[in-house]
């Protein structure tokens, strides 16, 4: 028995020194002076300061963070809407067309989902006129469609679970219903 768990350990090691033995040498040698990742030559900063001197991938982070804090807020609240439709209106016509369309980005390829998107977009611009080009604006649209599906699958399984007579207190109390 003790034989059977040593082997199970060692599997379990070699999993991880598998999985996180590539990213630990990429650290090791980003602090390498020479160019070439084969040939060790000494420690250095070097290539941090040139990161941090580059004012064109400072703004591209400062951008892809800001789409990311947007893209969160976003996905929040609409897929808490959505899971609050879903959950209190399970009796209505369109309960399961609903589910199937805010859950379809959970199952389909996102290269499909990108396309669909971008397509969709294109179309728009020209029978409407918006979104004029592609930029911020329908990134941010993009990965809330696919963040908003998981904020939905989340809430909505701790909404089935809630206990309405606590909501039934609190209307009793003054709340207003939401």
């Amino acid at each position: 028995m003790k034989r059977h768990w040593l082997a199970w350990v060692t599997i379990l090691l070699l999993g991880y020194a598998f999985l996180y033995g590539p990213i630990v040498s990429l650290i090791v040698y980003s602090f390498n002076e020479n160019r070439l990742v084969t040939v060790w030559s000494g420690f250095s900063t070097r290539w941090y300061t040139t990161l941090l001197e580059n004012q064109a991938l400072l703004d591209a982070a400062g951008l892809s963070l800001k789409i990311a804090a947007l893209n969160a807020s976003l996905a929040v609240v609409l897929g808490t809407l959505a899971a609050l439709a879903l959950v209190r209106f399970r009796k209505t016509r369109g309960h399961r067309t609903l589910g199937v369309m805010v859950t379809a980005p959970l199952v389909m390829p996102e290269v499909m989902i990108g396309l669909s998107l971008l397509l969709l977009f294109v179309a728009m611009e020209g029978l409407i006129g918006w979104p004029a080009g592609r930029g911020q604006t329908t990134i941010l649209l993009a990965h809330a469609t696919f963040s908003m599906a998981y904020v939905t699958v989340v809430v909505q399984s701790r909404l089935s679970s809630f206990d309405r007579s606590l909501e039934e207190a609190a209307l009793d109390l003054g709340a207003r219903p939401t």
